[in-house]
């Protein structure tokens, strides 16, 4: 009788407390790689098709609470409670840039082009470094009456996008720094991310999952989630959606329906940031556990340290992989 295989997600241990905030490179000469926030105080790089630790950025005095790398994976950048904002070489590890603040960092991302640096913050501004000069003054947008909870450029490094403890998401015009939309959310439990090809906004807001187009911010579509979700992600290709949150699963979605595909409960605690890789291969969560996981996209795919079992491997002559169960067709070789 033919059973369902089942998802073995990767586990990368490592932190000692919650993991906050993740973010994947593009796809390099040397495959992808990806970072991890932490409220332990020490950022992670990681090989991204495995999750193999290559790296510790040491430096910071308080909780990480945003990390990211650019396109190449050239640079790296945390945001902390320590009131500041780093710039790291992910090859040696060095601090390059350290930028003060006068609150908690709790969001980075480098323009497309890596010369700048935004940052968003419980200073409840939106800062631009220049990271040719960075002895410069930083571009300042005074932009919500709360807490920043995540800053990121879009539409060719043309706009911002923040979003707040305030209930709000803003977009602004970088060359302006003034505010072009304003969109009033149910909660402030808001969380943003940008489609690969820029196009997509996902907001994932209390119980439920919104997407709005980058051209005029207008509504998509609206999703209920079965619980508070803190972090939602859609697949390079527009297929479906993954989303986790509060009752420690990680889900997936069609994307055209809203309709459950598949649900795994493998973390031990919330679930607070969930990504796609940039191949859309495998996906990654962070959790109040302390760990990440990484989880098949395709399961029973060979991908990264997933390896498939041909059944006459396995001993079971005359079957067909659709007819193993899943601890006979995949093992993870760590």
């Amino acid at each position: 009788m033919a059973t369902t295989l089942r998802q073995i997600p990767l586990s990368c241990s490592g932190h000692t407390r919650p993991v906050v905030h993740l973010d994947f490179s593009g796809i390099t000469p040397d495959g992808y790689f990806l970072i991890s926030a932490c409220k332990d105080g020490k950022p992670m790089l990681r090989q991204g098709e495995t999750g193999d630790w290559v790296g510790t950025f040491d430096g910071h005095k308080g909780a990480v609470w945003g990390a990211t790398l650019n396109f190449e994976a050239s640079k790296a950048a945390t945001g902390a409670a320590d009131f500041t904002a780093k710039v790291w070489d992910p090859i040696t590890g060095d601090e390059l840039h350290s930028f003060a603040h006068k609150h908690i960092v709790k969001s980075v991302q480098f323009s497309k082009n890596s010369d700048r640096l935004l940052t968003g913050s419980n200073e409840k501004k939106l800062k631009m470094f220049d990271l040719v000069n960075v002895d410069a003054e930083p571009v300042e947008i005074s932009a919500h009456t709360s807490n920043i909870r995540c800053a990121m450029w879009c539409s060719n490094d043309k706009h911002l996008i923040s979003a707040s403890d305030d209930k709000t998401i803003c977009i602004w015009d970088v060359a302006s720094k003034t505010e072009i939309k304003k969109i009033t959310m149910d909660t402030g439990t808001i969380n943003v991310d940008i489609s690969k090809d820029g196009d997509i906004m996902i907001v994932s807001h209390g119980n439920k999952v919104s997407f709005y187009d980058t051209e005029r911010y207008d509504i998509i579509k609206t999703f209920e989630a079965p619980c508070t979700m803190n972090s939602a992600s859609l697949h390079p290709d527009k297929t479906c959606f993954i989303a986790g949150g509060e009752d420690l699963k990680i889900y997936k979605f069609d994307y055209s329906t809203g309709t459950e595909l598949e649900s795994y409960k493998g973390h031990f605690g919330p679930i607070h940031c969930v990504r796609f890789s940039p191949d859309g291969e495998l996906y990654a969560s962070g959790s109040e556990d302390g760990t990440l996981r990484l989880w098949q996209t395709t399961l029973g795919k060979t991908y990264g340290l997933w390896k498939c079992v041909e059944p006459d491997e396995a001993g079971l002559d005359n079957c067909s992989m659709s007819e193993v169960t899943a601890p006979q067709v995949i093992k993870v070789e760590l």
